[in-house]
């Protein structure tokens, strides 16, 4: 799964410490979230796209087997 979280908080111009003040989270948590190394819990997510006012489906972008097949 690779995410735009990273894009988006460039694009507001805020920093990385900013961002983790706005999610309650460690400025840690925010570099993994943005290197991938860790996904959000749903709550998490719900909370990044509030914060970038956008669908959750935006930020995440779930690639390969992650998908579901019809």
């Amino acid at each position: 799964m690779r995410n735009l979280i990273r894009d988006k908080r460039m694009h507001m111009n805020i920093t990385q410490e900013e961002l983790s003040q706005r999610l309650k989270v460690s400025r840690q948590t925010v570099i993994s979230l943005e290197s991938g190394k860790y996904k959000p819990s749903l709550v998490l997510a719900h909370k990044l796209a509030q914060v970038f006012d956008c669908q959750i489906e935006e930020l995440f972008i779930f690639e390969g087997d992650e998908n579901i097949e019809s």
